[in-house]
């Protein structure tokens, strides 16, 4: 799922702010706009065990991000593993979604599975329900998944590694034309 092909233009109703400020997108909308990666059924109904090893949380201007997107499902489509890439046009939306303590709570995660959310905050000694809360907006981007446990929710992160780029270029001359 790519989370940010829409331009300021582009966007409608469907957008929404999460309480951490981070624009949430309605997955069916930005399906339909992308054209690339979750129209082709990339990742739609994946197994999480078969998700691919890498994930890259990518700042990129839209043009860059779907020239890619379009390799990555040909290199998909030809039967190559390809990392899942979640995009986000303004840098300040990748920071706001990778504070210090959810990369920390990543790191925990990846390194061993807890048994429960309450598990994941004792070991980080941190309040429940701030992990909690933390574990839900890396679910919304697809970053983490649960596995039920009884009562309890087990969350895991199903790639082996998480690339993080940040792209920051001056503008080129075909930049700064005014569109027509």
């Amino acid at each position: 799922m790519t989370n940010d092909d829409k331009t300021d233009d582009d966007k409608t109703n469907d957008d929404k702010t999460n309480d951490d400020g981070i624009e949430v997108r309605d997955t069916a909308a930005a399906n339909a706009i992308a054209g690339t990666d979750a129209e082709a059924g990339f990742l739609a109904d994946r197994d999480p065990e078969a998700y691919p090893p890498v994930l890259r949380i990518t700042s990129e201007p839209e043009r860059d991000h779907r020239r890619d997107a379009i390799d990555r499902l040909e290199r998909w489509e030809a039967g190559e593993t390809v990392p899942h890439v979640i995009n986000f046009q303004n840098p300040s939306d990748l920071r706001a979604l990778l504070t210090d303590r959810r990369v920390e709570l990543l790191r925990s995660v990846m390194a061993e599975q807890p048994e429960s959310i309450r598990g994941l905050a004792d070991r980080l000694d941190r309040d429940v329900k701030t992990v909690h809360d933390d574990l839900q907006v890396l679910a919304e981007y697809d970053i983490v998944h649960f596995e039920p446990d009884g009562r309890a929710k087990r969350p895991f992160v199903p790639y082996e590694t998480i690339e993080v780029s940040l792209e920051i270029s001056t503008p080129g001359s075909a930049d700064d034309a005014a569109p027509a």
